[in-house]
């Protein structure tokens, strides 16, 4: 690795200010044709889906269903858990790690986005970009058409709404909605009740 390399590397990893052109070495971690594969895999084909994930993602657990379509960035960042599920067009952009935990399911049309751009239009030539990564801990459940922007952390059981933007952390056990997402509540045994 090129010393520039190295310090690009270092920035993205401080959360800084990066451009395409600067960030082109990481090129060979990208898998979207392996992403375009599993893609056009016959849902059927059980064992030809679980050896395209296990190339494209950087881990994935036992008893992973990812519905087709979906879309990275790379995949190798991606690193998934036990029982998930993920439904279709689950988008990851992945320039930096996303973690998800053990039991998490994700409906239709989710965006997982590591990635930002600058306020100030000059900043953004190049498509200069700052990335932080995503954690997703064991039980979440995210609805419909959310979006979780980088550097956010969804904890333990925590259900994020349908249609929410998620802008910061939301703690573990709680139910949050909204446009910025805000938690609405507290999960309580109450829940338990069918």
């Amino acid at each position: 690795m090129l010393d520039g390399d190295r310090e690009t590397l270092e920035r993205i990893r401080q959360g800084r200010l990066y451009t395409e052109s600067e960030a082109a070495f990481q090129a060979p971690l990208r898998r979207t044709d392996l992403i375009f594969d599993y893609n056009r895999t016959r849902p059927g084909d059980a064992q030809r889906r679980r050896s395209l994930l296990e190339a494209i993602l950087g881990s994935v657990g036992a008893r992973t269903v990812l519905l087709s379509p979906f879309h990275a960035g790379f995949g190798s960042n991606v690193h998934i858990g036990d029982d998930f599920f993920g439904n279709v067009n689950l988008t990851f952009v992945d320039d930096v790690e996303i973690r998800i935990g053990n039991g998490v399911m994700i409906a239709p049309g989710v965006t997982l986005t590591t990635t930002g751009h600058p306020i100030h239009p000059e900043l953004r030539e190049d498509f200069r970009r700052f990335s932080e990564p995503i954690t997703i801990e064991d039980k979440v459940w995210i609805g419909s058409n959310a979006v979780v922007l980088p550097g956010v952390r969804i904890g333990y059981g925590a259900v994020v709404g349908a249609g929410s933007v998620v802008t910061h952390d939301i703690p573990a056990l709680t139910v949050a909605v909204g446009v910025p997402c805000r938690v609405a509540r507290t999960i309580t045994d109450q829940d338990l009740k069918g």
